[in-house]
Protein backbone atom coordinates (compact mmCIF):
# COMPACT_ATOMS: atom_id res chain seq x y z
CA UNK A 1 0.00 0.00 0.00
CA UNK A 2 1.65 3.56 -0.63
CA UNK A 3 0.34 6.72 0.67
CA UNK A 4 -3.16 8.05 -0.13
CA UNK A 5 -2.21 11.65 0.76
CA UNK A 6 -3.70 12.80 -2.82
CA UNK A 7 -7.21 11.97 -1.76
CA UNK A 8 -6.85 14.21 1.49
CA UNK A 9 -7.41 17.99 1.63
CA UNK A 10 -4.65 18.57 4.34
CA UNK A 11 -3.00 22.31 4.90
CA UNK A 12 0.88 21.53 3.33
CA UNK A 13 2.20 23.81 5.76
CA UNK A 14 1.22 21.47 8.87
CA UNK A 15 2.32 18.20 9.78
CA UNK A 16 -0.84 16.32 10.84
CA UNK A 17 -0.18 13.01 13.15
CA UNK A 18 -3.20 13.11 14.99
CA UNK A 19 -5.76 11.15 13.82
CA UNK A 20 -6.82 9.62 17.22
CA UNK A 21 -8.08 13.44 18.38
CA UNK A 22 -9.95 13.71 15.02
CA UNK A 23 -9.27 11.96 11.37
CA UNK A 24 -9.65 14.63 8.59
CA UNK A 25 -11.98 13.67 5.67
CA UNK A 26 -10.84 12.37 2.48
CA UNK A 27 -12.80 14.27 -0.38
CA UNK A 28 -15.32 11.76 -1.44
CA UNK A 29 -16.45 11.77 2.24
CA UNK A 30 -17.37 15.00 2.06
CA UNK A 31 -18.88 14.68 -1.48
CA UNK A 32 -21.28 12.29 0.24
CA UNK A 33 -22.40 14.75 2.90
CA UNK A 34 -22.73 17.27 0.57
CA UNK A 35 -24.91 15.75 -1.96
CA UNK A 36 -26.71 14.18 1.55
CA UNK A 37 -27.63 18.07 2.51
CA UNK A 38 -28.89 18.79 -1.53
CA UNK A 39 -30.95 16.14 -1.39
CA UNK A 40 -33.01 17.92 2.13
CA UNK A 41 -33.49 20.93 -0.87
CA UNK A 42 -36.37 18.60 -2.57
CA UNK A 43 -37.86 16.50 0.48
CA UNK A 44 -40.40 15.17 -2.37
CA UNK A 45 -37.60 13.18 -3.57
CA UNK A 46 -37.09 11.26 -0.25
CA UNK A 47 -38.64 7.82 -0.31
CA UNK A 48 -40.13 5.80 2.49
CA UNK A 49 -37.69 3.32 1.34
CA UNK A 50 -34.93 5.72 1.41
CA UNK A 51 -35.08 5.93 5.07
CA UNK A 52 -33.73 2.31 5.47
CA UNK A 53 -31.46 1.68 1.98
CA UNK A 54 -28.24 3.69 3.32
CA UNK A 55 -28.50 2.56 6.67
CA UNK A 56 -28.75 -1.04 5.47
CA UNK A 57 -25.73 -0.67 3.53
CA UNK A 58 -23.90 1.36 6.36
CA UNK A 59 -24.21 -2.11 8.64
CA UNK A 60 -22.92 -4.34 5.87
CA UNK A 61 -19.96 -2.36 5.50
CA UNK A 62 -19.20 -2.47 8.95
CA UNK A 63 -19.77 -6.04 9.27
CA UNK A 64 -17.29 -6.48 6.16
CA UNK A 65 -14.63 -4.29 8.68
CA UNK A 66 -15.21 -6.52 11.94
CA UNK A 67 -16.15 -9.91 10.03
CA UNK A 68 -19.62 -9.70 11.25
CA UNK A 69 -22.54 -11.93 9.04
CA UNK A 70 -25.40 -11.14 11.36
CA UNK A 71 -26.05 -6.97 10.21
CA UNK A 72 -28.98 -6.86 12.36
CA UNK A 73 -26.77 -7.23 15.31
CA UNK A 74 -24.60 -3.89 14.34
CA UNK A 75 -26.26 -0.56 15.01
CA UNK A 76 -25.63 3.17 14.29
CA UNK A 77 -25.46 5.28 17.24
CA UNK A 78 -24.03 9.46 17.98
CA UNK A 79 -21.54 8.65 20.43
CA UNK A 80 -19.46 6.07 22.64
CA UNK A 81 -21.29 7.21 25.50
CA UNK A 82 -24.75 6.48 23.76
CA UNK A 83 -23.52 2.92 22.76
CA UNK A 84 -22.42 2.70 26.52
CA UNK A 85 -25.11 3.76 28.24
CA UNK A 86 -27.21 0.76 26.34
CA UNK A 87 -24.67 -1.44 27.66
CA UNK A 88 -25.11 -0.22 31.59
CA UNK A 89 -28.94 -0.28 31.04
CA UNK A 90 -29.03 -4.05 30.98
CA UNK A 91 -26.64 -5.31 33.37
CA UNK A 92 -27.60 -6.70 36.70
CA UNK A 93 -25.07 -6.24 38.93
CA UNK A 94 -25.28 -6.85 43.29
CA UNK A 95 -23.47 -5.35 46.45
CA UNK A 96 -19.15 -6.54 45.52
CA UNK A 97 -19.63 -7.26 41.92
CA UNK A 98 -16.69 -5.65 39.89
CA UNK A 99 -16.42 -3.93 37.42
CA UNK A 100 -12.82 -4.01 35.52
CA UNK A 101 -11.34 -0.87 33.64
CA UNK A 102 -8.01 -0.15 32.69
CA UNK A 103 -6.07 2.97 33.78
CA UNK A 104 -6.67 6.33 32.64
CA UNK A 105 -9.18 4.94 29.76
CA UNK A 106 -11.31 7.40 27.52
CA UNK A 107 -14.26 8.97 29.93
CA UNK A 108 -17.01 7.53 28.09
CA UNK A 109 -16.30 3.92 28.88
CA UNK A 110 -15.96 4.90 32.12
CA UNK A 111 -18.21 7.32 33.20
CA UNK A 112 -21.32 4.64 32.76
CA UNK A 113 -19.57 2.01 34.95
CA UNK A 114 -19.17 4.41 37.48
CA UNK A 115 -22.95 5.29 37.66
CA UNK A 116 -24.07 1.61 37.58
CA UNK A 117 -21.53 0.38 40.53
CA UNK A 118 -22.37 3.16 42.45
CA UNK A 119 -26.45 2.54 42.46
CA UNK A 120 -25.68 -1.30 43.47
CA UNK A 121 -22.92 -0.78 45.66
CA UNK A 122 -20.22 -2.70 42.99
CA UNK A 123 -16.90 -2.12 42.59
CA UNK A 124 -14.96 -0.45 40.23
CA UNK A 125 -11.48 -2.20 39.96
CA UNK A 126 -8.87 -0.26 38.23
CA UNK A 127 -6.47 -2.11 36.92
CA UNK A 128 -3.03 -0.23 36.27
CA UNK A 129 0.45 -0.51 34.14
CA UNK A 130 3.16 -1.20 35.75
CA UNK A 131 5.86 1.71 36.91
CA UNK A 132 8.65 0.18 35.10
CA UNK A 133 8.56 -0.04 31.17
CA UNK A 134 10.33 -2.86 30.18
CA UNK A 135 7.74 -5.47 29.22
CA UNK A 136 5.54 -2.84 30.09
CA UNK A 137 2.57 -4.00 28.22
CA UNK A 138 3.20 -7.28 28.85
CA UNK A 139 2.56 -7.09 32.34
CA UNK A 140 0.06 -4.91 31.76
CA UNK A 141 -1.60 -7.49 29.98
CA UNK A 142 -1.05 -10.05 32.98
CA UNK A 143 -2.13 -8.23 35.35
CA UNK A 144 -6.01 -7.70 33.58
CA UNK A 145 -6.03 -11.16 33.27
CA UNK A 146 -5.01 -12.09 36.69
CA UNK A 147 -7.48 -9.73 37.75
CA UNK A 148 -10.93 -11.22 36.40
CA UNK A 149 -12.35 -13.77 39.05
CA UNK A 150 -15.81 -15.21 39.86
CA UNK A 151 -16.44 -11.85 41.52
CA UNK A 152 -16.21 -10.56 37.72
CA UNK A 153 -19.45 -9.31 35.66
CA UNK A 154 -17.81 -6.90 33.28
CA UNK A 155 -14.52 -5.82 31.85
CA UNK A 156 -14.48 -2.99 29.88
CA UNK A 157 -11.56 -1.69 27.96
CA UNK A 158 -10.40 -0.70 23.86
CA UNK A 159 -8.30 -2.95 21.59
CA UNK A 160 -5.18 -0.24 22.43
CA UNK A 161 -4.92 1.97 24.68
CA UNK A 162 -6.17 5.53 23.96
CA UNK A 163 -3.50 7.24 25.15
CA UNK A 164 -0.16 5.41 24.13
CA UNK A 165 -1.43 2.66 21.73
CA UNK A 166 -1.02 -0.71 24.16
CA UNK A 167 -2.71 -3.79 22.79
CA UNK A 168 -4.70 -5.17 24.92
CA UNK A 169 -4.91 -9.12 24.13
CA UNK A 170 -8.33 -9.46 23.64
CA UNK A 171 -8.50 -12.84 22.85
CA UNK A 172 -7.38 -13.91 26.46
CA UNK A 173 -9.62 -11.68 28.02
CA UNK A 174 -12.87 -12.76 26.43
CA UNK A 175 -11.27 -16.50 27.10
CA UNK A 176 -11.49 -15.60 30.51
CA UNK A 177 -14.07 -13.41 30.96
CA UNK A 178 -16.48 -16.29 29.43
CA UNK A 179 -14.57 -18.87 31.83
CA UNK A 180 -15.95 -16.73 34.98
CA UNK A 181 -19.53 -15.77 33.23
CA UNK A 182 -18.29 -12.03 32.61
CA UNK A 183 -19.40 -9.92 30.13
CA UNK A 184 -16.40 -8.35 27.68
CA UNK A 185 -17.16 -4.47 26.31
CA UNK A 186 -15.00 -3.38 23.94
CA UNK A 187 -14.00 0.70 22.68
CA UNK A 188 -13.02 0.21 19.33
CA UNK A 189 -12.90 3.73 18.83
CA UNK A 190 -8.90 4.39 18.04
CA UNK A 191 -8.83 0.86 16.29
CA UNK A 192 -11.20 -0.20 14.54
CA UNK A 193 -10.87 0.95 10.34
CA UNK A 194 -7.29 1.00 11.33
CA UNK A 195 -6.50 -2.11 12.94
CA UNK A 196 -7.75 -5.71 11.90
CA UNK A 197 -10.17 -6.96 14.57
CA UNK A 198 -11.97 -10.39 14.14
CA UNK A 199 -15.51 -10.52 15.73
CA UNK A 200 -15.78 -14.24 15.48
CA UNK A 201 -12.63 -14.50 16.85
CA UNK A 202 -12.86 -12.38 19.76
CA UNK A 203 -16.45 -12.54 20.40
CA UNK A 204 -17.29 -9.51 22.98
CA UNK A 205 -20.71 -8.80 24.14
CA UNK A 206 -20.62 -5.64 23.24
CA UNK A 207 -18.53 -3.34 20.56
CA UNK A 208 -18.50 0.60 20.16
CA UNK A 209 -16.79 2.53 18.03
CA UNK A 210 -17.27 6.92 17.54
CA UNK A 211 -16.60 7.05 13.20
CA UNK A 212 -14.64 10.37 13.46
CA UNK A 213 -11.33 8.64 14.04
CA UNK A 214 -9.82 5.48 12.72
CA UNK A 215 -13.10 4.82 10.55
CA UNK A 216 -12.12 8.33 9.03
CA UNK A 217 -15.84 9.51 9.00
CA UNK A 218 -17.64 12.78 10.21
CA UNK A 219 -18.24 13.56 13.91
CA UNK A 220 -21.70 12.70 15.89
CA UNK A 221 -22.11 9.10 14.42
CA UNK A 222 -20.65 5.79 15.25
CA UNK A 223 -21.35 2.06 15.67
CA UNK A 224 -22.23 -0.61 17.45
CA UNK A 225 -22.39 -4.13 18.07
CA UNK A 226 -24.24 -5.98 20.42
CA UNK A 227 -24.49 -9.65 21.23
CA UNK A 228 -27.12 -12.16 22.50
CA UNK A 229 -26.51 -10.97 26.20
CA UNK A 230 -28.36 -8.02 25.14
CA UNK A 231 -31.21 -9.62 23.10
CA UNK A 232 -34.31 -8.71 25.09
CA UNK A 233 -32.70 -5.45 26.75
CA UNK A 234 -34.53 -2.40 26.66
CA UNK A 235 -33.23 0.42 24.68
CA UNK A 236 -32.29 3.91 26.74
CA UNK A 237 -34.59 5.14 24.00
CA UNK A 238 -38.10 4.64 22.50
CA UNK A 239 -38.08 5.66 18.71
CA UNK A 240 -40.64 4.33 15.83
CA UNK A 241 -38.16 3.33 13.27
CA UNK A 242 -36.73 0.48 15.84
CA UNK A 243 -40.36 -0.90 16.50
CA UNK A 244 -41.33 -4.03 14.17
CA UNK A 245 -42.78 -3.27 10.55
CA UNK A 246 -41.56 0.24 10.78
CA UNK A 247 -41.06 0.07 7.42
CA UNK A 248 -44.93 -0.04 6.82
CA UNK A 249 -45.27 4.06 7.37
CA UNK A 250 -49.18 3.65 6.69
CA UNK A 251 -49.36 1.07 9.87
CA UNK A 252 -47.17 3.56 12.11
CA UNK A 253 -50.41 4.45 14.83
CA UNK A 254 -51.20 0.73 14.80
CA UNK A 255 -48.12 1.09 17.52
CA UNK A 256 -46.07 -2.34 17.63
CA UNK A 257 -44.54 -3.73 21.07
CA UNK A 258 -41.88 -5.93 19.47
CA UNK A 259 -38.63 -4.27 18.27
CA UNK A 260 -36.84 -4.72 15.31
CA UNK A 261 -35.15 -8.37 15.31
CA UNK A 262 -31.43 -8.51 16.64
CA UNK A 263 -29.83 -5.41 18.31
CA UNK A 264 -31.53 -3.12 16.20
CA UNK A 265 -33.62 -1.48 19.34
CA UNK A 266 -30.70 -0.07 20.47
CA UNK A 267 -29.93 2.39 17.30
CA UNK A 268 -30.31 6.06 17.65
CA UNK A 269 -33.61 7.88 16.73
CA UNK A 270 -32.96 9.53 13.50
CA UNK A 271 -30.39 7.08 12.54
CA UNK A 272 -31.51 7.28 9.10
CA UNK A 273 -29.42 10.65 8.67
CA UNK A 274 -28.53 11.69 5.43
CA UNK A 275 -25.98 13.51 5.33
CA UNK A 276 -24.05 11.88 8.16
CA UNK A 277 -24.66 7.76 7.03
CA UNK A 278 -23.19 8.62 3.59
CA UNK A 279 -20.28 10.00 4.64
CA UNK A 280 -19.60 7.31 7.10
CA UNK A 281 -20.51 4.77 4.37
CA UNK A 282 -18.28 6.33 1.73
CA UNK A 283 -15.40 5.80 4.52
CA UNK A 284 -15.97 2.45 5.38
CA UNK A 285 -16.44 1.59 1.17
CA UNK A 286 -12.75 3.04 1.59
CA UNK A 287 -11.30 1.50 4.46
CA UNK A 288 -12.81 -2.44 3.45
CA UNK A 289 -11.08 -1.70 0.32
CA UNK A 290 -7.37 -0.83 1.82
CA UNK A 291 -8.11 -3.82 4.47
CA UNK A 292 -7.13 -2.79 8.18
CA UNK A 293 -4.22 -4.86 7.94
CA UNK A 294 -2.46 -2.95 4.78
CA UNK A 295 -3.38 0.61 6.75
CA UNK A 296 -1.41 -1.21 9.89
CA UNK A 297 1.41 -2.27 7.44
CA UNK A 298 1.37 1.02 5.93
CA UNK A 299 1.74 2.73 9.15
CA UNK A 300 4.34 -0.13 9.95
CA UNK A 301 6.81 0.84 7.41
CA UNK A 302 5.83 4.61 8.31
CA UNK A 303 7.18 5.07 11.42
CA UNK A 304 9.64 2.19 11.93
CA UNK A 305 12.80 4.03 11.24
CA UNK A 306 11.40 7.32 13.07
CA UNK A 307 10.85 4.49 16.44
CA UNK A 308 14.56 3.05 15.49
CA UNK A 309 16.20 6.94 15.74
CA UNK A 310 14.25 8.25 18.88
CA UNK A 311 14.97 4.99 20.93
CA UNK A 312 18.68 6.04 19.93
CA UNK A 313 17.90 9.42 21.78
CA UNK A 314 16.50 8.34 24.98
CA UNK A 315 12.81 8.22 23.89
CA UNK A 316 10.70 5.29 25.49
CA UNK A 317 8.20 3.48 22.96
CA UNK A 318 6.43 0.51 24.04
CA UNK A 319 7.93 -2.95 22.03
CA UNK A 320 6.10 -3.69 18.75
CA UNK A 321 4.22 -6.81 20.14
CA UNK A 322 2.27 -4.83 22.75
CA UNK A 323 1.19 -1.58 20.59
CA UNK A 324 -0.15 -0.68 17.75
CA UNK A 325 1.28 1.11 14.58
CA UNK A 326 -1.75 3.59 13.74
CA UNK A 327 -1.57 5.41 17.72
CA UNK A 328 1.71 5.38 19.58
CA UNK A 329 2.94 7.00 22.61
CA UNK A 330 6.37 8.71 23.10
CA UNK A 331 7.51 9.06 26.63
CA UNK A 332 10.76 11.13 27.09
CA UNK A 333 14.10 10.71 28.67
CA UNK A 334 15.23 12.89 31.06
CA UNK A 335 16.81 15.75 29.17
CA UNK A 336 13.72 17.07 27.70
CA UNK A 337 10.36 18.55 29.59
CA UNK A 338 7.28 18.11 28.16
CA UNK A 339 6.87 21.57 27.84
CA UNK A 340 10.06 22.08 25.68
CA UNK A 341 8.77 19.36 23.88
CA UNK A 342 5.34 20.48 23.02
CA UNK A 343 7.40 24.15 22.46
CA UNK A 344 9.55 22.03 19.53
CA UNK A 345 6.54 20.51 18.04
CA UNK A 346 4.90 23.64 17.89
CA UNK A 347 7.72 25.39 16.39
CA UNK A 348 7.81 22.56 13.92
CA UNK A 349 4.19 23.04 12.80
CA UNK A 350 3.66 19.23 13.52
CA UNK A 351 0.46 18.67 15.39
CA UNK A 352 0.04 15.35 18.06
CA UNK A 353 -1.64 14.99 21.26
CA UNK A 354 -0.39 14.86 24.80
CA UNK A 355 -1.65 12.22 26.79
CA UNK A 356 -0.51 11.61 30.45
CA UNK A 357 3.23 11.61 30.53
CA UNK A 358 3.19 10.39 26.27
CA UNK A 359 3.40 12.68 23.18
CA UNK A 360 0.43 10.43 21.34
CA UNK A 361 1.56 9.85 17.82
CA UNK A 362 -1.48 8.55 15.39
CA UNK A 363 -0.39 8.71 11.53
CA UNK A 364 -2.79 7.21 9.09
CA UNK A 365 -2.72 6.36 5.08
CA UNK A 366 -2.24 10.03 4.28
CA UNK A 367 1.12 10.40 6.10
CA UNK A 368 4.09 10.14 4.39
CA UNK A 369 7.86 9.86 5.53
CA UNK A 370 8.72 13.42 5.57
CA UNK A 371 5.83 13.69 8.20
CA UNK A 372 7.95 11.51 10.40
CA UNK A 373 10.97 13.33 9.48
CA UNK A 374 9.44 16.53 11.08
CA UNK A 375 8.57 14.70 13.98
CA UNK A 376 11.92 13.26 14.71
CA UNK A 377 13.87 16.46 14.09
CA UNK A 378 11.94 18.14 16.03
CA UNK A 379 12.65 16.05 18.80
CA UNK A 380 16.13 14.99 18.99
CA UNK A 381 17.17 19.16 17.30
CA UNK A 382 16.67 21.54 20.12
Amino acid sequence: MTSQKHLFDLDPSVTYLNCAYMSPLMKSVEEAGIKGIRRKLQPNQVLGNDFFTESDQLREEFGRLINCKETNRLVIIPSVSYGMANVANNISLSPGDEILIVDEQFPSNVYPWMRIAKEARAIIKTILPPKVLDNRGKIWNQRILDAITTKTKLVACGQIHWADGTLFDLVSIRKRTSEVGALLVIDGTQSIGALPFDLAEIKPDALIAAGYKSMMGPYSIGMAYYGSAFDDGIPIEENWINRYESENFANLVNYNERYQPGALRYEVGEHSNFILVPMLLEALKMLNNWKPENIQSYCQSLISNAVDILREHGYWIEDEGYRATNLFGIRLPNSISMNEAKERLTRAGVFVSYRGDCIRVSPQIYNQSEDMDALVNALINS
